[in-house]
Parts: structure tokens; sequence; C-alpha cells
């Protein structure tokens, strides 16, 4: 598996385990670095006159003294400019001795249109602002719009956390080493690196599995066997049961487009649980999706052990009133109630908690959160956009000292929950502390009701016995490869049938 993100310390941990590990010393490493971010520059650009190469002091910089060389020896025109001499003794500073070309000062950096540029300042250990005469090139290289190869992560890009540190090199290409880091693919950094390329420079898979990572790119290879396939002998009882809440008569639709979702995406019933007023109205609409009344929470615990389903989704089209939350906490202690009560628990397993149920819960936060801690509690999947997480979480949204996938997982930690963190670059975590960023969005996805079909599709996959973050993580994928898959004039109602092609190819795979 390589969809492991390591942030800086631990890519600097795992230097350190290969070159103990021998037979490649650090030297040897940045050499491997150099060479593969030198053939990506003589391919990409095979007619360039000039590159030039800024270096920094540290192994970032020595990486960028390899890349010169190179260009070099092949013949093309190159110049170093570098912010400072290489640590004494240190890799960079030995690759530097290897290269014939003498650095000229940062300070002096003035580059001529149509060269190249090969960013090896900082890379993703940076910590604090660029400033100086690093900001200074920056902004020279972006109005002369040169093409910009930058090492490991654009100067200027948080590697832990995706941040811009005061300004930052827009990259045509990043080329990165071993594994790819969450600065590559949290917004706003996600946006300054181009095409990554991500080389092999002979840090094995035996080494990051030392590591311990626990921050992933979501993607098949880190859910796939979990993802449910239908036995021979499969009924539709046994490929899992959804249920999903209704608004009133006049806000239908959402629960009508989580539940095709669910059933689109493999569950094999699906029952939309309808408040009597508006029971004509969704049954006007709904055929292979069944409808039962439930206006009441007696009504719901009826259904509860009459069908037993695995998997509920409540909210999406509810209305934010302090009622949904109240009966949302309700529902919670009902389920929490008769998985205590029996040894073989028949009610559902799973909440999905989306739109209205989120904004409702927000000024009872904590008493969502003490159910969710209850032993015999469901398992709960919060799915916030920006607004909501403020909501819910305000605390942990204002600090701005987090970033994007610091904030989520600390808000599972608290929720006892995974939590969806939506947007461009949404972001899955786990109460363990196990988290992934979605890489795959598209702005297709943009659409009034495309949240309801990412909360049906949750259940759906949940439903049919993934576990709670794999399912979860499956779900934001699948979401996502379909509306990038259908692209242009997407509205929700074609998601849950845009789904087939990815489905199609998971069951192929699987």
């Amino acid at each position: 598996m390589s969809n492991e993100l390591l942030v800086p310390a631990e890519m600097s941990e795992a230097d350190r385990l290969t070159i103990a590990a021998g037979p490649v010393d650090g030297i040897g490493l940045m050499r491997r670095a150099g060479e593969a971010v030198a053939a990506e520059v003589l391919m990409r650009y095979p007619s360039a006159t000039h590159v030039h190469v800024l270096c920094g002091p540290g192994n970032n910089g020595g990486d960028g003294y390899v890349v010169a060389r190179i260009l070099a020896d092949s013949g093309v025109g190159t110049t170093i400019w570098a912010s400072g001499p290489p640590r004494p003794e240190s890799d960079a500073a030995l690759a530097a001795s290897e290269c014939p070309i003498k650095p000229r000062p940062l300070s002096g950096f003035d580059a001529e249109a149509g060269s190249i540029v090969v960013d090896a300042l900082y890379g993703a250990g940076l910590s604090k602002p660029l400033s100086g005469d690093a900001a200074k090139a920056v902004e020279s290289v972006t109005a002369l719009r040169l093409p910009v190869v930058a090492v490991d992560l654009p100067s200027g890009v948080s590697g832990a956390s995706g941040e811009i540190l005061g300004r930052a090199f827009r990259a045509e290409v990043t080329v990165t080493f071993a594994r790819k880091k969450p600065g590559h693919l949290l917004l706003p950094g996600r946006g300054q690196c181009g095409e990554i390329v991500l080389a092999d420079i002979g840090i094995g898979d035996g080494i990051i599995a030392q590591l311990a990572v626990s921050t992933f790119e979501n993607g098949p290879d880190l859910w796939l066997r979990d993802f449910p396939a239908p036995a021979v002998d499969a009924h539709k009882y046994k490929r899992g049961h959804v249920g999903v809440f209704s608004g009133g008569p006049s806000a239908t639709g959402a629960a009508r487009l989580s539940a095709m979702a669910a059933a689109r995406s493999g569950a094999g019933a699906v029952t939309v649980l309808s408040p009597p007023n508006a029971m004509q109205v969704n049954a006007t609409h709904l055929t292979s999706i069944m409808l039962r009344e439930a206006g009441s929470l007696e009504e719901v615990q009826e259904f509860l052990t009459a069908r037993h389903p695995e998997a509920l989704v409540f909210g999406p089209g509810l209305g934010p009133k302090p009622k949904v939350g109240d009966f949302a906490l309700q529902l919670i202690k009902a389920l929490e109630d008769g998985a205590r009560a029996s040894a073989n628990p028949s009610h559902a397993s799973v909440i999905v908690l989306d739109a209205d149920a989120i904004t409702s819960l927000a000024h009872q936060s904590e008493a969502l959160f003490e159910a969710a801690r209850q032993p015999n509690a469901p398992a709960l999947v919060i799915t916030p956009h920006e607004g909501e997480f403020g909501r819910l979480f305000p605390d942990i949204a204002g600090n701005e000292t987090l970033s994007k996938l610091a904030k989520a997982r600390a808000a599972a930690k608290r929720a006892n929950a995974v939590i969806v963190y939506k947007g461009a670059d949404t972001v899955i975590a786990a109460p363990d502390g196990k988290a992934a960023i979605n890489s795959n969005g598209a702005p297709w996805l943009a659409t009034a009701g495309s949240g309801d079909v990412l909360s049906g599709i949750i259940a759906g996959l949940l439903a049919q016995g993934m576990p709670p973050f794999a399912g979860t993580c499956a779900a934001v994928w699948l979401h996502a490869e379909a509306g990038s898959r259908f692209g242009p004039g997407l509205i929700a109602e074609d998601l849950p049938l845009a789904l087939v092609p990815a489905l199609r190819e998971l069951f192929d795979a699987r």
C-alpha cells in the first residue's frame, strides 16, 4: 500500500531508518532524489535553454545541487542561487562539493523570460513564513510566469497542513519522494503543487510500516478489501437495510436522494420513514424504495424491531429546528437501550447524521457527544461542511493553529464518531486518530442535494457490513468519482446512477 501520507517528521524518520538499514547512505538518498527531479526536468522541458536552481541550506537544497550537476552534465545552461551555505560536513555540503557550478547569492536572483526554475529552497519541512530573499524570488518568478519544478513541496507550503506560509511558489510539477505529504492534498497548498510525481528513491514499504502512519490518501487501496460483494445466496435483507428519515411534505426530496443513493450503493432494502403529512408526496415518487409512516419515536421503534435496519440516515430535509436535535438524541438512546437489552441487537448499528441534524444538535452538542460515548451507543458518522462544522465544534473550528486535518481528528475524538469534514479537500477522521484526505473531488459536486446523496452512499455501504471508517472513506471516494466522471451539467439526481461504472470497476477489482 502506498497511500500513506507522511508528515515531515515521519519523512525524516523514514530517511533515518533507511540509512540505518543500509546499504544506501544519506548522500545516496540525496543523489537519487536529485536524479528523479532532473529526469522530470529533462523529460518535460527538452527545449529549455536555461534552468535556475534555487537551493536552501538544508537537505532540500542538497537535492537541488544534485539536480544542477546533472542538468549541467546534460548540456543544459544552469545557474544555482543559494539562500545560504549548507551546514559543514552535512550531506547537502557533500552534494554541493560534487557540483561544479558556483552558487550565486539568492539576494541577486535574476531570471530571464523563457527559463525554468527548480525550487529546492525549503520543501515540506518549512515551519515559518517564507520571507526575505526567498519571498522576493517567489514574486519575481510569479511575475515572469516561469515554469517551476518543486522539490518535495513548493517552498512556502507547509507539508503538515497545506497552509501557505507567507508566500509560496506555484509549481507546474512537484516531485516528492517515498510518499506524499498532507500538504500535497490539503488546500490551499494543493493548488500550489501542480502535477505531483511520486519518485521511488529506495525507501521501502517495510520502512514505512515501521512508522505506524495514521494519515492516508483516500482511495481503493485503503478499503477495497472491506468492500462488499454479495454472496451467491444473498437475499435483500442479507445485503443490508437502510432507513432514511424524511422531512415534511415540502421537504421530501433530500430523503429520496439519500434513499436512492443507499440502494445504488448496494443496500438490499431501503425504507423512507415519513411523517404522516408527507406520505402521499413520498408515495408519488418512490418505486423501488419502500415507504413507512413514522411520525413518532414509538413508530420508529416499531420499524426497528420489525425490519432490523443496519443503518439510518437522519437529517436531510428535516429542518434546522431544536425538536430535530431532540429527536436525534432520543433515537440514539433508543438504539442504545435496544442494544443493551439484546445479546444480538436487532436495531440499527450506525446512524449517519447530516445536514439539518447537525445544525439542530449544535445547541446541545455535549449531550450528543455524551450519548455517543455510551458503551452500547450506535456508531455515528457525522458529515458537516465548513459552516456546520463551525456550529457543532466552534472552539475547534476557531483554532487557527490547527489544520483541517487536525480539526477533523479533534472533532472525531470528541464526538466519538467518524467525521466527514466536507469540502474540495474532504477529510475523513475516526475517533482512534486514523484519517484520510480525499483527492478526487470535483467542482461539479457543489450542487444542492449532493451531500444528501453522500449520506445515502455511506449508509448503504455500512449497512452491508463495511467498518465505519473504511465504509465512509469508500463512500466519499465513490461520491467524488461519480461526480468527476459525470462532469459538467451534474445535478444531485444524476449521482446515484453515475455511481454504477465506478461500482462495477470496484467489484471487478474486489
